[in-house]
């Protein structure tokens, strides 16, 4: 069995948003990089998945964050993996301030694809290298919830363009989240209050197509569905303010 591994970072400006605090997708965006980090180090990175045609997907995430740190705070990142099976895999992760207390705190759901036929692939070659890398410690929070579609109150539309691509050439998940706090009323947002963000991706969003943000809201509680000009839903997402 592998340890908890550690990473260090600090809120930069690009980051930060009005409130001159990281915003919700920075934090985001900082736990996906360190599971990227993590798999890079630990052998089972993108660059080793592409020589054999495949890459890692997420499938599902949910983020609790207590507060948002301000500009220039330094913070930790911890991660480790718990469950893997053919289909899947459970990456974990805490973040921590610099006195040690844990603001923030997420759980993933990876799989696998074939680049070229754009299918799931199944992990078990990967197996040998994965359990070296599992870590006999709980989840920190519940695992994403599974969301389901949703009758919109509002809609926005916006074309996928290059910036919103990643090296899978599929929209990224900082993007659906930056749709997602786009939506949101700014009063919200500038409160710094705790939320749960689960998001549920279920297809490809691809250059050239135009996506339709449907979200409503109850109470504490917006639920988004995204689908493409097609009809397709690429992604489910909620955020509740706690």
């Amino acid at each position: 069995m592998a340890e908890i591994t550690n990473y260090k970072y600090r809120v930069e400006p690009q980051d930060v948003d009005f409130t001159l605090r990281a915003s919700a997708p920075s934090v985001v965006n900082y736990i996906l990089n360190t599971a990227g980090l993590d798999a890079h180090n630990k052998g089972f990175g993108v660059e080793v998945l592409q020589r054999q045609s495949l890459s890692w997907v997420l499938s599902r995430l949910s983020v609790e964050i207590d507060s948002l740190p301000a500009q220039y705070d330094e913070f930790k990142v911890a991660t480790w993996i718990n469950e893997f099976n053919r289909l899947s895999s459970t990456r974990n992760f805490t973040l921590h301030d610099r006195s040690g207390m844990q603001f923030a705190r997420a759980v993933s759901q990876w799989c696998m694809i074939n680049i070229e036929s754009r299918t799931v692939a199944d992990m078990s070659s990967l197996e040998d290298t994965y359990r070296a890398a599992m870590v006999a410690c709980p989840s920190p929070c519940g695992k994403p919830a599974r969301i389901g579609a949703i009758d919109p109150q509002h809609h926005i539309t916006r074309p996928v363009v290059y910036s919103d691509l990643d090296f899978n050439r599929h929209v990224n998940t900082l993007r659906y989240i930056e749709m997602i706090f786009n939506a949101l009323p700014i009063e919200r947002i500038e409160r710094n209050e705790g939320m749960r963000i689960d998001i549920n991706f279920i297809a490809e969003g691809r250059w050239g197509q135009t996506l339709d943000i449907g979200h409503a809201t109850d109470g504490n509680r917006t639920n988004f569905e995204i689908k493409a000009d097609d009809g397709r839903t690429l992604c489910r997402a909620r955020v509740e303010w706690r």
